[in-house]
């Protein structure tokens, strides 16, 4: 028998559903969703006016946060006929690069990253770019559906000429859809959420606390309702809303994520 096998699994993502969905019922879990996270690939004449930047350069630095984001890009410059000299322009400038997903794309097109982190945090990266010189460089900057405070203000101090790209953004959850998954959690009707991003959790607690449920949410989270991260941010956000117990992967995979939530039931079976 699987640690799964008749457990409920909540999954918090929009993307890759139907592939956790098809895990979990092998692992005899029963997968219920409750999509709380909703992107949206700009149209291309949005990005443009960046594009064109990034195209005409020079550019000193490129900075790439999600593997969505760079594809994203890259269709974009492709649609208004700059996707070769977009593509001449990251293979001249030196690039970073946050994430897994990030490094595959580059990889697509023979690109490698000359800075990367090590742990999918922005925060790992900025320590590893500490080391080179930003004075008067210019450097674009691939947001991941909002802003970037931290990597704003250490490029501002560094005296850097950035440019902040937007590919894609967050749309946010209707309020009856988080309210679902909240009554889902506080009520037992699950046995485990299954987040996949840190704008999950965040929808997820903004609406607790909007409506004054964060401490059943938290409870049930502590006693009974396994939450699991797909990765190091998403398990900070977790216990950055006062979630303790978090079940996440070695490997920042989704289905490496279904994996080590099965391990866990298996580890503590009640």
């Amino acid at each position: 028998m699987t640690g799964l096998e008749g457990k409920k699994v909540a999954l918090a993502a929009s993307r890759k559903i139907d592939e956790m969905c098809e895990l979990i019922r092998k692992k005899g879990g029963i997968p219920v969703v409750h999509s709380i996270q909703s992107t949206v690939i700009l149209d291309a004449a949005q990005v443009l006016p960046d594009l064109r930047w990034l195209a005409e350069g020079p550019v000193d630095w490129v900075i790439l946060t999600t593997g969505i984001g760079t594809q994203a890009l890259l269709d974009q410059a492709r649609q208004h006929g700059l996707f070769e000299k977009v593509l001449a322009a990251l293979r001249s400038a030196r690039i970073a690069a946050r994430g897994y997903k990030t490094v595959n794309v580059l990889k697509q097109y023979e690109l490698t990253p000359d800075v990367r982190d090590e742990d999918g945090t922005v925060e790992n990266l900025i320590r590893n770019l500490s080391p080179f010189s930003f004075s008067g460089r210019r450097v674009a900057v691939q947001l991941y559906g909002e802003k970037i405070p931290h990597l704003e203000a250490f490029l501002q101090e560094q005296g850097a000429l950035y440019k902040e790209i937007l590919p894609y953004k967050h749309l946010p959850p209707a309020e009856d859809t988080v309210l679902s998954l909240i009554e889902a959690i506080c009520q037992r009707q699950v046995d485990a959420v299954a987040f996949t991003s840190a704008i999950q959790v965040r929808n997820l607690f903004e609406a607790a606390q909007k409506h004054r449920l964060t401490q059943q949410l938290q409870e049930a989270f502590s006693r009974d309702v396994a939450a699991a991260a797909v990765g190091s941010v998403t398990a900070k956000t977790l216990f950055d809303n006062g979630v303790e117990r978090v079940v996440r992967p070695e490997r920042e995979r989704m289905g490496a994520m279904i994996m080590a939530l099965d391990k866990y039931y298996r580890d503590h079976p009640f």
